[in-house]
């Protein structure tokens, strides 16, 4: 097998792992409330405390792993996610297992800034597009399953496998991870070193600004707390920006990039997606639980049809973005996933389930089309030594868009239904179905979401016309950074 290939694999399943977590959850949080007597606020922060620290980290973790090696980091990853899995499954105390979330977050952070760039080491730059589309699939993909598979988990098992199932998976990947993987890393020029206080400020300032939304949605937007946060986070983060530009001698952030359109255009673009996609499926289970009187185990089956289809489309929408043009495949994903939301808010107590299979089925088509594609772009306006720090920012824009979304859809359905109803539904507490008025409520509250999602979206379609055409990069010279501004010609098979 290449080693090409090889790279691949380890990066998938590590891929799998990372993305599997972020969702597998969101269907146990009532057993795990009732089995460690812990409130609804803690509960919540199992799911959003490994969304903060995977959000907050990675770019960091990027800036190290150029540093200090791809191999190495990525190695590390896998060991810190593992130890995690085991202590969360092993959690007597509500705290304990956002505790233990944390540390899956931070080998989670290690595992998504090095992934893209060990495919980009790995892969000649005509064939990257499709190395790309795959790991997003799988992303993706785990992500839904993720879904899924807690509620099979927790219908017939405990909770507690869903973390303890990553440990022989983890054990695997790190023995195959260290293997595989050429080293890839120490691109950085001798005398340069990690800038910790960079990396306090910055995870300092985007941990304030998570946190102050998650605080207001807990207990308002006027509560001190809420204020407090969102107040220090621009501080911060303006605080970073100008020890970076004026202080640091070896930035975590090379502001350079910034200059690049095509870069600050395509991570831009993913950011929008994310907070327009990303809890789509998370509202879809409880639309099904609330209107159709679904148990969460069935509701959760009706979401397969997006993962299917993400799974099937996305490998050859890698291809075809090697062969017609990233920015075509980008903008085309994108509009198909804006006429799915479209159709997503007109969603009622009568529509049938095939209907919301068909529209499922969208989604993952635009979806597959859309992830391979604007990673490429990202990535082909990033210098191959540079390739930690470019897949960091993008993984941390992508994360930030993920919590963000969770977040907004958070509050359009708060805003709309009592506090109660909202407990019960989302914390599955609820049978049957709302009664009219709530489920009205809950329907007015989900097509905000999803119309707020459109507009999301339609801006990402803008913002992507401006977007350069890329060069195509030559195996030669696929290393050597391209001067500003330079233009070339789209790549093709």
């Amino acid at each position: 097998m290449d080693y090409k290939w090889k790279a691949f694999s380890v990066t998938a399943l590590g891929t799998f792992m990372a993305g599997l977590d972020a969702t597998v959850v969101l269907l146990a949080l009532l057993p795990i409330a009732h089995d460690l007597h812990t409130d609804y606020v803690t509960i919540l922060w199992v799911v959003l405390a490994y969304l903060l620290a995977t959000t907050a980290l990675v770019l960091s973790f990027g800036r190290i792993s150029d540093i200090y090696g791809r191999k190495r980091m990525y190695n590390v990853g896998f060991v810190i996610f593992t130890v995690g899995s085991l202590f969360s499954g092993l959690a007597t105390s509500g705290l304990f297992l956002v505790g233990s979330r944390v540390l899956q977050g931070i080998g989670a952070a290690f595992l998504f800034a090095n992934g893209f760039a060990i495919l980009s080491d790995a892969f000649p730059a005509e064939e990257r597009g499709r190395a790309f589309g795959a790991t997003s699939v799988i992303w993706g993909v785990a992500s839904v399953v993720g879904i899924i598979l807690g509620a099979v988990i927790v219908a017939f098992t405990t909770w507690r496998v869903i973390f303890l199932l990553n440990i022989p998976v983890g054990i695997v990947g790190t023995l195959w991870a260290h293997r595989t993987l050429r080293e890839s890393g120490h691109t950085i020029a001798e005398g340069e070193s990690f800038d910790l206080p960079a990396a306090v400020l910055f995870t300092a300032g985007l941990s304030s600004l998570l946190l102050g939304i998650t605080w207001g949605l807990l207990y308002g937007w006027r509560d001190s707390g809420t204020v407090l946060g969102l107040v220090a986070a621009p501080v911060l983060l303006l605080v970073f920006v100008v020890w970076e530009l004026r202080v640091a001698r070896s930035p975590i952030v090379d502001f350079s990039f910034f200059k690049s359109r095509a870069f600050t255009l395509s991570i831009t673009v993913n950011f929008l997606r994310s907070v327009a996609v990303f809890s789509v499926n998370f509202l879809l289970v409880f639309y099904l639980e609330g209107i159709y009187g679904l148990n969460i185990l069935t509701a959760s089956y009706l979401i397969v049809p997006y993962a299917a289809a993400l799974a099937v489309v996305g490998p050859f929408g890698g291809i075809l973005a090697d062969k017609f043009g990233a920015r075509r495949l980008t903008t085309v994903g994108l509009l198909i996933q804006a006429v799915g939301m479209l159709a997503l808010s007109r969603l009622a107590t009568d529509t049938s389930l095939w209907t919301l299979g068909a529209l499922e089925l969208v989604l993952g088509v635009g979806g597959g089309l859309f992830w391979p594609a604007n990673t490429a772009l990202v990535m082909s306006s990033t210098p191959q030594r540079r390739f930690g720090i470019g897949s960091g920012m993008m993984n941390t824009f992508q994360s930030t868009g993920n919590v963000l979304s969770f977040a907004v859809s958070l509050v359009t359905i708060t805003a709309t239904l009592s506090a109660p109803v909202v407990y019960a539904l989302f914390l599955g507490a609820f049978t049957g179905t709302l009664p009219p008025q709530d489920a009205a409520s809950y329907l007015s509250g989900q097509s905000l979401f999803f119309l707020i999602s459109v507009g999301l979206l339609l801006a990402a379609v803008a913002l992507v016309q401006f977007i350069p055409m890329p060069m195509r990069q030559h195996p030669e010279t696929a290393s050597a950074p391209r001067p500003e501004g330079a233009r070339t010609p789209e790549p093709s098979s």
